[in-house]
């Protein structure tokens, strides 16, 4: 058993997520920031991996507090559980992510600093999975062992990629925002090694939001490596 697993992203219209620097650009419009922030509201966890940490250091949390609020009396936290998908475990101690706004899990490999681990293991949950690279399709069945129905996967590119090579994206959104990146090093929506066969999606929602495109996408069950 797994999550129900979405992706959103937001890309220029020549698909980059960022700059051959990797630095954080803006991309979205104020209406799709608010339409992200609904999201993750919304969802049980959010994921990441220790790319968009190491280049963004985001706190992943609900800005709003009116939605923050209607999470508590549902009878949940104020802030989904973070999930950040680190095989060697290279995330900063002082990242923002670790923060005690919001319980962390912290996805590592068996190649992971045991030192180290034992250090992140006060301000993060550990799980262990893989022996190289974390095992995305064990860490699936735990989260959904621990209560987690929907997962939200915010990126980066190589983390997006490698979910689709396993089968476990339901649903994809890009944001196209009104903007041209350029670069042939500039990470993209999907990054990494390529698929064997390009995973096929299915149209569900296109409207004009902000300056930009929303999209909306269903992926037909498949797996891609």
């Amino acid at each position: 058993m797994k999550p129900f697993v979405f992706v959103n992203v937001a890309a220029s219209v020549d698909g980059k997520i960022s700059n051959e620097r990797r630095v954080q650009l803006r991309i979205s419009s104020k209406e799709d920031m608010e339409r992200v922030d609904k999201l993750r509201a919304e969802s049980d966890a959010i994921m990441v991996g220790i790319g968009t940490v190491l280049a963004d250091n985001p706190k992943l949390t609900v800005k709003s507090d009116e939605l923050r609020k209607k999470r508590v009396l549902e009878g949940k936290p104020e802030n989904p559980l973070r999930v950040v998908v680190d095989s060697k475990a290279r995330i900063p101690e002082d990242a923002l992510i670790l923060n005690d706004e919001a319980e962390t899990l912290l996805a590592v490999s068996k190649k992971a600093d045991l030192e180290k681990l034992k250090k992140l293991q006060e301000k993060a949950m550990i799980f262990v999975a893989g022996e190289e690279r974390v095992d995305l399709s064990e860490l699936m069945e735990f989260l959904y062992h621990i209560g987690v129905r929907k997962l939200m996967v915010e990126g980066g590119g190589e983390l997006i990629a490698s979910l689709f090579r396993e089968g476990l994206v339901d649903e994809i959104y890009v944001y196209y925002g009104n903007v041209i990146i350029a670069g042939k090093n500039s990470p993209t929506i999907a990054d990494g090694k390529s698929l064997d066969e390009p995973a096929e999606l299915e149209l569900l929602e296109f409207k004009k939001l902000g300056g930009g495109i929303l999209t909306r996408w269903r992926v037909k069950r498949k797996r891609f490596n």
